[in-house]
């Protein structure tokens, strides 16, 4: 994960007054902005859906993002809890998901698109309305959300009266204050709102004028050079000790294995989603040694910009053996390897990519243990 002290500097007072200013937040006693967007329920939910209840809580919340997904639970509580008062809580997901960049991925299993909203929605058991506005914006734009998440609290009359964080620590344990809560509290009792509004905390909304960022970052890839060096018998088992001191994907593949050609750029986007963390991927090629151009020539065209090994000798046997002697010789052969050398996954033909980008995101090192708790139960 890039440090938190880089997570932090991203959502610097000077950045958010520049989101402000080109994307403002909607004025306190606005009118809450019409929408009709589909949700992962397959219908449309409309503002008119929600006339009946007397307060009206709509936050912008995303996947991709670690606060965001410290927040699901404390949504599904507002959600279940104030449901049973006639409260309305539904979530949005605003950020157009061409605009973000595949190392921007880095605490996520998913991007933030309309079916990747299913599936975290399904994985983590919650039943809140959660809509998609990815595509136009023109409901985020309306709100001006700048962050995830970012809640707006609106009255009987769907005037707005509070906006800005949940409650004051994404670490749960830590949580001294729960101005979410407060607000529909006071606007239930017909009471002014004690704190109208207060600063969100989060990733920052991802518009889509960012989009020009995601192709800068796609040529500058495709710029990194790209090589693949032989590895002997010692070298397999250097590998499988895995004395990095990092999480070590191992990809075994070859060229003329369909399955193995077909998985690869899976296993290179995963590669850029988490090489920001103590994590690598070795891919390693079970051709023969003077395949090694044709070899290349492939990793060229993937831009495979991993580590890439390829083996020594037509002894593929004494090879194989020393990675790992209960192999059989099939590819593709995938294993996770965590930083103590223990197996986290493998996979003897295609992976289960979702459960493979969740087995990393539990063993790589975060500056907080819940970024991790929550990839290791669902």
């Amino acid at each position: 994960m890039r440090t938190m002290s880089i997570f932090i500097m991203t959502m610097s007072m000077a950045a958010a007054a520049s989101c402000q200013t080109a994307h403002p937040i909607l004025a306190l006693g606005s009118p809450a902005p019409d929408f009709a967007l589909r949700g992962v329920d397959g219908k449309v939910h409309k503002l008119s859906d929600y006339s009946a209840s007397p307060v009206l809580a709509v936050v912008f919340t995303c996947n991709h993002c670690p606060i965001a997904q410290m927040y699901e639970q404390r949504i599904e509580h507002l959600y279940d809890e104030y449901g049973k008062r006639g409260v309305a809580v539904v979530a949005i997901q605003g950020n157009d998901p061409k605009a973000l960049t595949i190392e921007e991925l880095d605490c996520s299993d998913i991007s933030d698109t309309l079916p990747e909203m299913k599936i975290r929605f399904a994985y983590k058991h919650l039943h809140y309305p959660y809509l998609y506005d990815g595509d136009t914006q023109a409901v985020t734009r309306a709100y001006g959300p700048q962050a995830t998440p970012h809640i707006f609290i609106f009255d009987r009359d769907r005037r707005l009266r509070y906006d800005g964080r949940i409650d004051d620590n994404y670490r749960v344990e830590q949580v001294k204050t729960h101005e979410a809560q407060d607000a529909i509290e006071g606007l239930l009792a017909r009471k002014p709102v004690p704190v109208p509004h207060t600063g969100a905390f989060g990733c920052s909304t991802k518009w889509q004028e960012k989009e020009a960022l995601r192709v800068a970052y796609e040529q500058k890839l495709e710029a990194q050079p790209v090589s693949v060096e032989p590895v002997d018998t010692e070298g397999m088992k250097k590998l499988r000790a895995n004395g990095t001191g990092h999480v070590t994907l191992v990809s075994f593949w070859a060229t003329w294995c369909g399955s193995c050609v077909a998985e690869f750029a899976d296993m290179q986007d995963t590669f850029r989603m988490y090489s920001d963390r103590d994590f690598e991927l070795v891919t390693v090629s079970a051709n023969m040694p003077e395949e090694k151009a044709g070899v290349l020539h492939f990793l060229e065209k993937k831009h495979a910009t991993s580590r890439n090994l390829i083996f020594a000798s037509d002894d593929t046997a004494a090879l194989q053996a020393a990675f790992d002697p209960a192999w059989q010789s099939a590819v593709p052969y995938t294993v996770l390897i965590g930083a103590d050398g223990k197996v986290l996954y493998s996979s003897l033909g295609s992976v289960d990519l979702l459960e493979l980008h969740r087995k990393i995101l539990a063993a790589v090192p975060a500056e907080y243990i819940g970024f991790s708790q929550y990839w290791s139960s669902n």
